[in-house]
């Protein structure tokens, strides 16, 4: 186990990027007041409300997965001889503590464009955890903090090598 505060996963963006999304919802809000009370007679447009309101779902829907995102995971040793504690820390900010030894599985999605990659982290008899883009940490440090977990990585599966988005 460490024997010293490691990090193990650091996301490059560990804001929740409020303002830009309120902004978005702000306006598609009053458009679809506005379109509303313009539409407020027989018209064939409603489809116009329906597909702002179905925008509007999806926003907060992507926000409250958004903000359960995992930006930090550090293993931190115990107090007074006792077992190291791996602490993960997301969007929204709640900061949770775990055993090191309940962690089944740890799988790292390598972006095929950028030298950026994807955490996958899967705790025993629990959901699995997703983080926000980072740097790629050594493998090793992961394998040796969770004795227990399947570690390993891999290639995205979209975007192609040279090809820009």
């Amino acid at each position: 186990m460490a024997s010293s505060d490691d990090l193990l996963w650091d996301a490059d963006d560990k804001s929740m990027q409020m303002v830009p999304r309120l902004r978005r919802i702000g306006i598609t809000a009053g458009c679809l007041g506005f379109l509303g009370l313009a539409l407020w007679t027989d018209s064939d447009a409603a489809w116009v409300l329906y597909a702002g309101a179905l925008y509007l779902l999806g926003e907060s829907a992507y926000w409250m997965w958004d903000r359960r995102r995992l930006v930090e995971a550090r293993i931190v040793p115990g107090g007074t001889d006792g077992p190291s504690r791996l602490v993960l820390r997301r969007v929204g900010g709640q900061i949770t503590e775990h055993d090191p030894y309940h962690v089944a599985r740890v799988l790292l999605i390598h972006d095929n464009v950028h030298d950026l990659a994807r955490l996958r982290l899967r705790l025993h008899g629990r959901q699995l955890l997703f983080g926000r883009p980072g740097r790629p940490p050594a493998l090793t440090t992961w394998r040796h903090t969770c004795p227990k977990a399947q570690v390993g990585d891999r290639a995205a599966q979209w975007g192609m090598p040279g090809v820009p988005d």
